[in-house]
């Protein structure tokens, strides 16, 4: 009579165990919150078995989840959550030709951001900030950090500090973050041409990033590249050059101010 195969016998039984762990594993509840996954059950790991030689191997690995979850941090650090709800490529209206131009090389640029920045300057209210956002809202989408710069704000604190650590550690933030996206800058109070400080920030932070492809900058100013060639060649003339093939100059007319028409 022919023996049992035991190697079979002990492969099956192990296999049911498995499957029973797996299945323990994976229905067990986790505490991650801000995205709801059915797959691990707000765990951040599955686990699954892998079959090898006739035997059954348990393998743990991270959810597929995670990288969403990745996206969702990402955006609740970049301090762009409120804008990103309604400055969407959707939401941005284009009735003139200037507007579907701006959107254009946008959209472009999204398909070409490794390499390349993103300047759109010029009349106030006519969308440079709406679309910036929604170009950063994608780029968080795709899993990528990304790091919201309010120029003016930030120039402030920088400066306070700037005898300090805290200068260093801030400005690593902001030379090093994948996406940087600076809104408003060199705006000044009452129009004043920038400070020697402001402008001396404004080239360390920008000549890092320019000496380090593979860093997006995205940049939105209610001053053309013209006007930052006659502030400061240095900087400027790092913009204009990653940011030629996209860079987007509105010039100064106050039809194409929408909040004045209630945009």
């Amino acid at each position: 009579m022919a023996q049992p195969n035991l190697d079979l016998v002990y492969t099956s039984e192990f296999d049911a165990y498995s499957r029973f762990k797996r299945d323990s594993f994976n229905s067990a509840r986790g505490s991650l919150t801000g995205h709801n996954c059915s797959s691990c059950n707000n765990k951040g790991f599955v686990m699954y078995l892998s079959h090898l030689h006739g035997y059954v191997y348990e393998v743990v690995r991270k959810c597929e989840c995670t990288s969403t979850r990745s996206s969702l941090d990402a955006i609740d650090k970049s301090g762009l959550k409120q804008l990103m709800q309604k400055c969407t490529f959707e939401t941005f209206q284009t009735p003139q030709e200037w507007q579907v131009h701006a959107k254009k090389q946008a959209l472009q640029y999204l398909a070409d951001y490794q390499n390349n920045w993103f300047y759109m300057g010029g009349q106030v209210g006519c969308g440079k900030t709406h679309l910036c956002t929604a170009i950063v809202g994608e780029l968080l989408k795709q899993g990528l950090q990304a790091k919201y710069m309010m120029w003016r704000d930030e120039t402030v604190a920088l400066k306070s500090d700037i005898m300090d650590k805290e200068y260093q550690t801030s400005m690593k933030t902001l030379k090093t973050v994948p996406v940087l996206y600076i809104d408003d800058f060199f705006k000044t109070e009452m129009k004043k041409a920038p400070s020697t400080a402001e402008i001396n920030i404004a080239f360390e932070l920008l000549n890092y990033r320019y000496n380090n492809p593979g860093l997006s900058t995205i940049i939105s100013s209610e001053k053309t590249i013209d006007e930052l060639l006659r502030i400061d060649q240095g900087v400027g003339s790092r913009i204009f050059q990653r940011t030629k093939s996209y860079c987007v100059n509105i010039t100064a007319d106050v039809n194409k101010n929408y909040r004045l028409a209630g945009g």
